[in-house]
């Protein structure tokens, strides 16, 4: 059975392959390599034995989209592709809009032509806002994100609900809280480029004097010790949710399907206690200095993810110090390619 992956050399995207494949799908890969490199296809295949099939192109070129779906007998698709970058979107509205949704509907326009179902959508917990109350359950009330790549994952989950109402198709939105972590192998993780936007890859590029310092922002948040609060879940225990999400598609045998599941540990952290649990986990000293609270962080969000454990038999295993120590070990291996 054949998957295709948009967005899968990124980082979840990635990690997702390697389930898929370890878990006897066919994958099929599109990605136009904006937040990804050539090198992690390679890696895929060292790590599962199996090389996916890949395309290097823009989701935006509707020909060469259609193309893949000619050649490929797809029973359903996994879309990672989106620029992420929060503080990015703010700067270049415009691009995040057009990348992220002009891209969603095209797979969709294919699947509606083809009469095909079985669509999982990356969603955020950004959706949410501010909650009112933790944890967060799929039940919570969505408020206007603050950043404009928030609103595109808040749009994209409106259109496909009309798209599966419209069409009676089977969709799953995931919404991921704080996604961290390295596959165990050391070969895939996360690549940011340029200056991370994310704690934990301006954590490890700290403490390997790539950056000088690392910058929390702020610490007179109502919080224990005044850092922001987040739920922070491993890769790869991510990457497993989204096959169990496909699985449950797959056995549906309703027309039309529209399933949300939050995903996340259900456990929040703070900044001060990431930067602490990774010192733990490594023996490497993380510098940092305080500095102003940035325009739009919220203080804090954390999933119930029972909904999941429910009804797709999944749930987060992996602890923090855990997945911090496989994020050191994918830095160490970044510095040998350099």
């Amino acid at each position: 059975m054949t998957i295709l992956v948009t967005g899968g050399l990124g980082y979840i995207g990635s990690h997702t392959v390697v389930e898929l494949l370890n878990n006897n799908f066919d994958v099929v890969i599109v990605d136009d390599l904006s937040n990804s490199e050539k090198f992690i296809l390679k890696n895929i295949e060292e790590v599962t034995g199996k090389k996916p099939v890949f395309y290097p192109f823009d989701l935006k070129r509707k020909e060469l989209l259609s193309q893949v779906f000619d050649a490929h007998e797809i029973a359903g698709c996994i879309n990672f592709a989106a620029y992420k970058a929060v503080g990015e979107s703010q700067e270049k509205p415009l691009d995040y809009y057009e990348n992220n949704l002009f891209t969603l509907i095209n797979i969709l326009q294919e699947f509606k032509r083809r009469n095909l179902s079985n669509f999982i959508f990356s969603s955020s917990c950004t959706v949410y806002g501010q909650a009112d109350e933790q944890p967060i359950d799929e039940n919570t009330p969505l408020k206007t994100p603050e950043s404009s790549y928030g609103k595109t994952k808040q749009m994209g989950e409106e259109i496909l609900k009309d798209f599966a109402t419209a069409y009676q198709k089977k969709v799953t939105l995931l919404r991921y809280f704080n996604p961290i972590g390295s596959h165990p192998s050391a070969l895939l993780g996360e690549l940011p480029l340029g200056i991370p936007n994310n704690l934990v890859p301006y954590v490890t590029q700290t403490a390997s004097k790539i950056r000088e310092k690392l910058s929390i922002w702020g610490n007179d948040y109502p919080t224990a010790d005044g850092t922001a609060i987040r739920d922070y879940i491993y890769v790869v225990d991510l990457a497993k949710a989204h096959v169990k999400a496909l699985q449950k598609l797959l056995d549906e045998t309703s027309e039309t399907v529209i399933d949300i599941y939050n995903l996340g540990t259900g456990k929040g952290s703070s900044v001060l206690e990431v930067v602490e649990a990774f010192e733990r986990a490594n023996h490497v000293e993380v510098p940092y200095q305080i500095c102003e609270r940035r325009a739009g962080d919220i203080t804090v969000a954390f999933a119930n993810a029972d909904k999941a454990e429910r009804e797709l038999g999944w749930k987060a295993e992996t602890i923090l110090e855990e997945a911090l120590r496989t994020t050191w070990e994918w830095q160490k291996y970044l510095q040998t390619r350099i």
